[in-house]
């Protein structure tokens, strides 16, 4: 086991540095001038604008910048934001609690109805519940997430008013956050009505960003069981006399868990690029949000910083999806 671990860990060493060079290219080719859009309407004279390309190093050449952002890297700063002059890590570490919490709730309510329903699905093959499960489930695949929110919010906030359209929380409510974590803050904070209101804003942007995670989930969760029903070792179990339930529950389950587990792995990227498009739309105050601000800003450290490190969560999550095949299938950790 150990061997495979470090054999993991080796591989993302060069990932993590291709996705440095990515992360500092990407904001180079944006268009604009960040010493100009720091300015503003005020505007600059040439002399003030090359001591400031200076200042910040953007007149150096790229490879030199580059190693400087590396050597920011190891001793683990992201830099200072162009805009507010704070740490980039300080306002990552206000802004990503809120994504986490999004993340978590999407993807706990993908997996919880996504797994079941292609199981089913899948023990159902050829009737009703089939065709309603996966035709709703290629739906939500292919609606794009913008327009999603928008008709959700136009009907369950601006038609029915069940639910907020945008924020965390009612304004009305204000108690310190130690977690970030406005649910749980929310219960620690006493005040009536604030878990309520930390819930209600939360649902819309939870169904919006699991929509697709839960669609994918559903569809390889079926594609899986399908595959494993048709062993000669089920059949074997149905010639035994066992049950469904536990023919399914014991022994075709775990075994069409892995490509499963793989899907919910990489769904985490999509939860991220997600993500940002959701919180723009409910104006969620998460990193997702904070890279679009940076983006039209030319905020190049923050924009830089927040591409890295979510890349790197993916990396991580795809690292236990690894160690979770040696977990679920001892013959990988053996081999």
């Amino acid at each position: 086991m150990l061997r495979y671990l470090v054999g993991k860990l080796l591989v993302l060493i060069p990932t993590f540095f291709g996705i440095t060079i990515v992360a500092f290219g990407f904001v180079r080719v944006l268009p604009g001038d960040p010493i100009m859009l720091m300015a503003g309407e005020r505007g600059m004279t040439p002399e003030r604008h090359a001591e400031l390309m200076h200042e910040f190093g953007f007149d150096r050449p790229l490879w030199q910048q580059y190693l400087s952002y590396l050597n920011d890297l190891f001793h683990g700063n992201l830099g200072t934001s162009l805009v507010t002059h704070r740490p980039v890590v300080g306002d990552f570490l206000t802004f990503f609690p809120a994504t986490v919490e999004l993340g978590l709730c999407a993807m706990f309510l993908a997996i919880v109805i996504g797994l079941p329903l292609g199981v089913f699905a899948a023990v159902k093959r050829g009737s009703w519940f089939e065709q309603i499960s996966m035709t709703s489930a290629l739906i939500g695949y292919s609606m794009p997430i913008f327009w999603w929110g928008l008709l959700m919010i136009i009907f369950f906030s601006g038609t029915l008013g069940w639910t907020p359209v945008s924020g965390r929380i009612g304004l009305e409510y204000y108690f310190p956050q130690p977690t970030g974590f406005m649910l749980i803050d929310s219960l620690l904070s006493g005040q009536t009505g604030a878990f309520r209101s930390a819930v209600s804003h939360l649902i819309l942007p939870t169904i919006v960003l699991a929509t697709i995670p839960m669609a994918v989930i559903a569809r390889q969760s079926r594609s899986a069981m399908l595959e494993v029903l048709s062993e000669d070792y089920v059949r074997t179990a149905r010639a035994k006399g066992l049950g469904p339930a536990l023919i399914v529950g014991r022994h075709a389950l775990r075994n069409a868990l892995i490509p499963v587990v793989t899907v919910i792995g990489l769904q985490v990227g999509s939860l991220m690029a997600g993500a940002i498009l959701t919180e723009t739309i409910f104006s969620w105050p998460g990193i997702g949000k904070w890279i679009v601000d940076s983006i039209s800003k030319r905020d190049y450290p923050v924009v830089q910083g927040g591409l890295l490190v979510i890349a790197v969560v993916v990396m991580v999550v795809n690292l236990i999806v690894d160690l979770l095949y040696a977990v679920i299938n001892p013959r990988i950790r053996h081999g």
